[in-house]
């Protein structure tokens, strides 16, 4: 487990379970339940200790090669998922050619020119596939200092009117012009194609780490876990921080939830920013590691999971002055757009319900809660949170959802927290 030490960012320290003090004479027969036992007294320690954790665990996926190595891959996982919410996946199934020529891609994209990233800017498409201006969301009532293109894997839309507005929300993506960016739509989605494969095998292996079959999860994926292409649509953006001025806000994104099952995140650059919340409250930073990605719940899958998988609070914080721009590349895994989550929880068995248990209560945290996955589609769950980031493709698309939620006409700028 690879941690940062939060008063020395440029110090990575090995973090285990925290011992406690010499004078602590807890011996093995105490009952509370706040304590884990060992054999060994010198390494009682109490598990709020291991749950509030101080990094975030890396997992080799080349573990998986072996039957030991699988099992401690699935433990290591279960940990992660139910107690931090956030994992390093290194040596993941994804062509290292790949992510390179993505990465060598980011700068070309964000210096094309403005009137191309005009011609497909987000306002245009229904789908909010597009480009989006520096500052046009904020978070928190603070803008995010952040520029980014939305891209999806390959999907043609569905919907036909009669249908429910959400259905609207899947289909095609906009694309810079081929000359301007020779190669990049054609690498561009090989990627998006074996990140797509990635998470549905890691879905196959949480499956096995709380003792569920696949089978658990057709509700969610209609095409099973190895579907034929575009059968779901998944999102992703490219995202670029420049480093902010002197005197300037540092928010890249505020504090937030990611609303899905699973995103996967390429950290693109070597910028620090990435920082994650843990139960106390206490921010956590997740630096880039090279040859990793990093991986972490969305509110859509703690919900299914009854909260034992736990979507954490994460947060960007800007580059400084002076220094080049943070790029980062999310893989955002949705579900069928027509199923209410809270009315369709996975039949956990009671000893993996009580992993939650174990981990304490989560302390107040900077992020808004979702809730609507009780009450709604996921579908018009997700499109709500896109009208409310981006009001003006919701006037242009779906004026009367624009009107319940923005009855003062257009904002400045879009919010979905």
């Amino acid at each position: 487990m690879v941690g940062t030490s939060r008063a020395k960012p440029h110090d990575r320290v090995i973090l285990y379970a925290r011992p406690p003090p010499a004078h602590d004479q807890r011996n093995s027969h105490a009952s509370s339940p706040s304590l884990a036992l060992t054999e060994a007294p010198h390494l009682l320690f109490s598990l709020a200790d291991i749950c509030n954790f101080s990094s975030v665990p890396i997992l080799d996926w080349s573990l998986l090669s072996t039957p030991e190595g699988k099992a401690k891959f699935l433990d290591q996982q279960r940990h992660a998922l139910v107690n931090v919410g956030f994992l390093y996946l290194s040596n993941a199934p994804v062509a290292r050619a790949d992510i390179d020529a993505v990465v060598a891609y980011m700068p070309r994209l964000f210096d094309l020119p403005q009137e191309e990233k005009e011609r497909i800017r987000m306002v245009h498409s229904p789908h909010f596939f597009g480009y989006s201006r520096f500052g046009a969301e904020f978070t928190k009532g603070r803008t995010d200092q952040r520029e980014q293109f939305d891209f999806g894997t390959p999907y043609e839309s569905r919907w036909v009117p009669g249908d429910p507005e959400y259905l609207r929300l899947w289909g095609p993506s906009q694309w810079p012009k081929e000359e301007l960016v020779p190669g990049f739509k054609e690498v561009y989605l090989r990627y998006l194609a074996q990140v797509e494969k990635l998470s549905y095998a890691f879905i196959g292996l949480l499956a096995e780490a709380f003792e569920l079959s696949e089978e658990a999860f057709l509700p969610f994926f209609p095409g099973g876990l190895k579907p034929e292409p575009g059968i779901l649509l998944h999102r992703s953006k490219l995202v670029k921080y420049p480093a902010r001025k002197e005197g300037e806000s540092d928010q890249g994104v505020g504090p937030h939830y990611d609303g899905g099952f699973l995103t996967f995140l390429l950290q693109a650059s070597d910028h620090r920013g990435l920082q994650v919340q843990n139960l106390a409250g206490e921010w956590i930073d997740a630096p880039p590691i090279p040859g990793t990605f990093v991986v972490n719940i969305g509110k859509a899958l703690e919900t299914v999971t009854q909260g034992v998988a736990r979507a954490t609070s994460h947060r960007v914080i800007s580059p400084p002055p002076g220094s080049a721009p943070r790029y980062s590349i999310p893989f955002f895994q949705n579900v069928a757009q027509a199923i209410t989550l809270g009315h369709n929880v996975l039949p956990l068995k009671q000893d993996i319900l009580k992993l939650k248990e174990s981990r304490g209560q989560v302390g107040a945290v900077d992020s808004v809660n979702y809730a609507e996955y009780d009450e709604h589609p996921t579908g018009l769950v997700n499109l709500i949170g896109r009208i409310k980031s981006h009001p003006d493709v919701a006037e242009r698309h779906y004026p009367d959802m624009f009107k319940q939620f923005f009855p003062n006409g257009l904002p400045t700028q879009g919010s979905a927290y």
